[in-house]
């Protein structure tokens, strides 16, 4: 059996396994039933840690609910750092770095836990980081029809790939009817995450995500940096503001460099030990 700790972070759940009680990796077919509700435990993506590092103090493998590799997650992070505190390995108020695919980042845990700053890094809009198809370039409201529907569309990555559409009416119908387009469009090669954004004023905006290999989402913290970045490089917002999402709420920095920093609640839900016999 497997011990597990399973968490919460504005209703974007994740559990985390230790990887030393393992003997070995995790198939993917055990990482997709641990994360369905009806046949495992339950969640919107596992976190395998901490792995020693030669590049942070921790390291972290996030995988999405289809068992695919998410390079970093805002969200994941977060609970992440709360399990590392909860299992006394790091100290309140006292910075400390993760090493995820998609970069290092330095967060610190406060409130006993029950909020986490990550420093999510530096966002680029270059098609090549991304990657989007195409000749190199900023890709920044560019005309896309899915569907029945014209849109625009702007590509940022920060560790992971995001599309980010503005839009009058963003809702969980929009997301779950053009999102898995979006996610799976020849435009992406390695797919992407879709944010469905309003603006509603300079120190604020909404959005519905559909996540990569995860489905719809209430929260997602780098699609929060995401959107926060393209609606900042579009002139539309300050540097500091609140992104608004149906699970919840994250504090979110930008400075001239595009460099983001994400503040939020994480809520620890329980622990428990996964039966051999579920994933067997």
């Amino acid at each position: 059996m497997w011990k597990f700790s399973k968490y919460h972070a504005i209703g974007n759940v994740y559990f985390v396994i230790n990887p030393a009680q393992l003997d070995g990796p995790l198939a993917a077919e055990a990482i997709k039933t641990l994360c369905d509700i009806h046949f495992g435990i339950g969640s919107d993506g596992l976190l395998l840690g901490p792995f020693s590092s030669t590049a942070a103090d921790f390291r972290l493998e996030i995988y999405n609910p289809d068992a695919s590799v998410a390079e970093k997650s805002g969200n994941g992070l977060r609970i992440f750092c709360r399990y590392l505190w909860d299992q006394g390995l790091v100290q309140e108020n006292t910075p400390f770095t993760v090493e995820t695919l998609g970069g290092v980042v330095q967060a610190v845990v406060q409130a006993g836990g029950r909020q986490v700053t990550v420093q999510m890094g530096q966002v680029s809009f270059s098609s090549q980081d991304i990657p989007v198809i195409g000749a190199a370039r900023e890709v920044l409201r560019e005309p896309v029809h899915i569907l029945d529907r014209d849109f625009e569309f702007s590509g940022v990555t920060i560790g992971n790939p995001h599309c980010v559409v503005l839009v009058d009416d963003p809702s969980e119908a929009l997301a779950r009817k053009y999102g898995p387009f979006f996610e799976t469009h020849p435009n992406f090669p390695t797919r992407t995450n879709v944010q469905f954004v309003r603006v509603l004023d300079r120190g604020q905006i909404y959005l519905e995500i559909w996540e990569r290999g995860a489905g719809y989402t209430l929260a997602s913290g780098s699609s929060s940096c995401a959107a926060v970045a393209v609606a900042h490089r579009l002139g539309l917002v300050d540097h500091e503001l609140v992104a608004n999402m149906p699970g919840g709420r994250l504090q979110i920095q930008i400075d001239d460099t595009y460099h983001l920093t994400m503040t939020g609640p994480v809520t620890h839900v329980c622990d428990g030990e996964v039966a051999a016999e579920c994933v067997a």
